[in-house]
């Protein structure tokens, strides 16, 4: 490494150590996110139903959005019936005007902002990536990666006002290494790696934590349509939505505060490497 290099990235390191003020903030209740608010996108099912599941135990009120009423409404009956604090509404993340809406009910309802899960993603294209058009790449990539900068860009002021928060992306092991037949999609979650380095340090001096979730192949209904391959030891079965759920969790908890920019594996053994 040239020594003008290595001085640029030592002043970064050190620029985001002056400016981050988590450490020594950690409460003796570390897993309890009681009086914080989380909204959570494509949260009707699956990973991000298992998200606001797992917000919502640890004490935070969470906001749940799908595209139809229909899932909405279901979800939400199943998380009041678990004791959450659940508010619900529909909501396509590939539309401004539905990003406004969501992020502006839930100041009205919920009074602030805390954690944003960014889950939603598409994906309208199987096959070999040299036959996908350029209208399948705008929405892929409008939806899994354009929408979750501006939700972020939306929700980041209203963080501020309370004096931090939690930016979580749910990428995919696809990220790593991209699945057959998904080369459009997988280009997407790579992007999000991305995302979430960029984001980190410029986000730091407001003490918002950017850090990001890779699962393997998760039992969800997405999953049922990619060919299942044995890749490590624990592969043997399917992941679980409630495991990734978790993980996220954590990374909005007291106990993740000196975690940053970072993307978390959940991938049951499958190796990881760009």
């Amino acid at each position: 490494m040239q020594r003008h290099e290595s001085s640029v990235m030592f002043r970064s390191v050190f620029r985001c150590i002056r400016t981050n003020p988590v450490a020594g903030q950690r409460s003796m209740s570390q897993s309890s996110l009681a009086g914080k608010v989380a909204i959570v996108t494509a949260s009707t099912d699956g990973i991000g139903l298992a998200a606001a599941q797992a917000l919502g135990k640890r004490g935070a009120h969470v906001v749940v959005s799908s595209r139809r009423q229909a899932n909405v409404n279901k979800a939400v009956t199943l998380l009041q019936s678990q004791s959450i604090q659940v508010t619900g509404t529909t909501c396509n993340v590939g539309k401004g005007e539905d990003r406004e809406k969501l992020v502006q009910m839930t100041l009205d309802q919920c009074g602030g902002i805390d954690i944003l899960v960014s889950n939603a993603a598409v994906n309208p294209f199987f096959g070999n990536i040299m036959d996908s058009t350029e209208d399948i790449w705008d929405k892929i990539l409008s939806v899994n990666v354009k929408s979750a900068f501006l939700m972020t860009k939306l929700v980041v002021p209203h963080m501020e006002k309370r004096g931090g928060g939690n930016v979580v992306f749910v990428s995919s092991v696809a990220g790593y290494q991209p699945m057959q037949a998904l080369g459009p999609y997988s280009v997407s979650k790579t992007a999000l790696l991305g995302l979430t380095r960029a984001l980190a340090p410029e986000l730091a001096h407001s003490n918002i934590r950017v850090n990001c979730v890779a699962p393997g192949v998760i039992k969800t209904r997405f999953s049922s349509a990619v060919r299942r391959k044995r890749h490590g030891p624990l592969c043997i079965t399917l992941g679980e939505p409630e495991e990734v759920g978790g993980v996220i969790a954590f990374l909005c908890s007291e106990e993740a505060s000196y975690i940053t920019g970072e993307t978390i594996t959940v991938t049951g053994g499958i190796g990881c490497r760009l």
